[in-house]
């Protein structure tokens, strides 16, 4: 049976300019200290908002530090209402315009589709831009995003510091705690306070935790707590809700003080055990927890035994087209230069064969009976050690298999008579063919090849500039994933466009929180809200029963 998620369509661009009369069901408020009108205004605006929410009105977002639209994605289709968007990348904010222009409120403009900086950028002149009427602060019911963190991550760090060296930098060992991104979360509190959303919603890396030593995600929260919001954060990983990748992030959700309501997570819906890397963050996370406190960090449970297995590399990528990479370099089929995306591909069944690969190509509202993005990197060198190499090798493993293949070539050829020198031009054309030139001992994770029958690992932005992190686990296929499989890999539906080349359109996906990963917090925000009930597309989709899709404070 189809995938319907809960979608709402375009309304009309109105706006609530009158406060609507306080439900005397709603508690007190609790907030921090104001000036009585102040705090007279703010309790009667989040009431007013909750009562329109839970008579079934929209839940109106704006999505900051956006990218192309993941979080957005998972929101849309628990049945919010996009508002606006903010993001300064110019390809990622054309496909986050392209994709939810015509759903916003207040229909398409082309105001949805240009980049935006929030660090210059205001609620008030968005807000402006998109001709919506009324009090900033009657705008939206919930604002959510992700900001940059590249800062906060380790690869991030190291990338910083490269830079800050060969620029000669006397603080380049620290280059990481001045990169500007880090502050800017503070924007992001900034278009809480103009707003007054009655819940939020903030993403990052798991390093948040310990950035230069400092927690910022509890930083962050006792920020926003004097904004008079409760709120709390935790890490969880997008294959416990059904992402067909590990990946962790902070997640960091809150409501304001006068609806009452405690922040909760998802219960994770699948099992997996992870692999150490996977595990260190929680590990470092209770080093400094332990080390400093926290007052606003909570532990969640980790999936049940008994809960559906992980979503595997072959179920996300069911019924796309094979590339045989080595036959298309043959045949000239591929060369080098830039690949468009855009180019349509037919599915090799006429229905899906996996559960996931339904939801790929039936998501309400991206359903789609043909594809896009199936478009690989040029790597002539590459393909046929990649239809060599097995599943789940790293570049160490990699590196040396190489090297004893030169090794076993130049000693059967000496057994022959045949010069071995590197001088001799047939020598120096095989070795050229197959040596690979990075160093084992700093580029440990460079290459790695996906295991058909459990997740990938986190796709990050480097995609944008290769990516053997990814090599199709099919070695008759012998090349690296798709931007489409890569989409998939992160839960973006088929029928999602992405805008630019193949390099612009991977950085978006890596950049990414996995559509169906923000499905599961939208939906336990959504039930937070008190919103009328409606159907939860994972139950169908994992075949869970509905007491497996709950929400849960978790513990100190």
């Amino acid at each position: 049976m189809p995938i319907q998620p809960v979608l709402r369509k375009p309304q009309s661009s109105k706006t609530y300019n009158k406060l609507g009369v306080p439900d005397a069901n709603l508690p007190p408020s609790h907030g921090k200290t104001r000036t009585p009108h102040a705090l007279n205004h703010e309790e009667k605006l989040i009431r007013s908002k909750l009562q329109r929410i839970r008579l079934g009105g929209e839940i109106r977002y704006v999505d900051m530090f956006a990218g192309c639209g993941g979080i957005s994605l998972g929101f849309l289709t628990a049945g919010f209402t996009p508002v606006a968007s903010v993001e300064m990348d110019p390809w990622a904010a054309r496909s986050h315009g392209a994709n939810f222009g015509a759903r916003s409120a207040g229909g398409d403009r082309v105001a949805h589709h240009v980049p935006r900086d929030a660090v210059t950028e205001t609620a008030d002149t968005i807000f402006a831009d998109l001709g919506l009427q009324g009090a900033t602060d009657n705008q939206i019911d919930v604002l959510v995003g992700g900001p940059p963190c590249q800062a906060f991550a380790r690869v991030g760090r190291a990338k910083l510091r490269e830079q800050a060296r060969l620029r000669e930098e006397v603080t380049a060992d620290q280059a990481f705690l001045v990169d500007g991104r880090v502050s800017l979360w503070e924007r992001y509190v900034a278009f809480i306070r103009a707003t007054k959303p009655v819940a939020l919603l903030m993403e990052n890396v798991p390093d948040i935790l310990n950035h230069g030593g400092t927690n910022v995600a509890e930083l962050v929260s006792k920020s926003l707590a004097d904004e008079g919001y409760d709120v709390a954060y935790t890490l969880l990983n997008s294959v416990w809700y059904g992402v067909p990748q590990m990946r962790e992030r902070m997640i960091l959700v809150g409501f304001h003080r006068s609806s009452g309501i405690s922040p909760r997570f998802p219960v994770p819906t699948h099992h997996l055990v992870l692999p150490s890397g996977y595990t260190s963050s929680k590990n470092a996370a209770r080093r400094v927890l332990k080390a400093e406190g926290s007052e606003h960090h909570r532990w969640i449970p980790d999936p049940a035994p008994d809960s559906p297995v992980a979503t595997s590399a072959s179920e996300a990528l069911a019924d796309l087209p094979s590339l045989y990479a080595e036959e298309m370099l043959r045949t000239g089929a591929i060369r080098r230069g830039a690949k468009d995306p855009s180019e349509p591909v037919e599915y090799t069944a006429r229905e899906p064969t996996t559960a996931y690969s339904r939801l790929m190509r039936e998501w309400e509202g991206f359903a789609t009976r043909s594809t896009t993005g199936h478009v690989f990197r040029y790597l002539p060198r590459d393909y046929k050690i990649f239809a060599e190499i097995q599943p789940g090798w790293e570049y160490p493993q990699v590196h040396a298999y190489v090297e004893q293949k030169i090794a076993t070539w130049l000693a059967a050829r000496k057994g022959r008579g045949l010069p071995t020198s590197t001088r001799n031009p047939d020598v120096s054309a095989f070795i050229k063919s197959w040596r690979i030139p990075y160093d084992p001992g700093k580029f440990p994770n460079k290459w790695w090849k996906l295991r058909a029958d459990a997740p990938v690992r986190t796709l990050m932005a480097h995609l944008g500039k290769d990516s053997y992190s990814h090599i199709h686990f099919d070695s008759e296929q012998a090349r690296t994933i798709t931007v489409r499989e890569a989409a998939r890999l992160q839960s973006f539906p088929d029928g999602f466009v992405f805008k630019g080349s193949m390099n612009p359109a991977f950085k978006q996906i890596g950049n990414a929180v996995p559509p169906l990963f923000a499905y599961a917090i939208a939906r336990g925000i959504r039930e937070c809200l008190g919103a009328p009930e409606t159907p939860d597309m994972r139950v169908a989709l994992f075949d869970l029963k509905p007491s497996q899709v709950k929400t849960t404070e978790g513990t100190k």
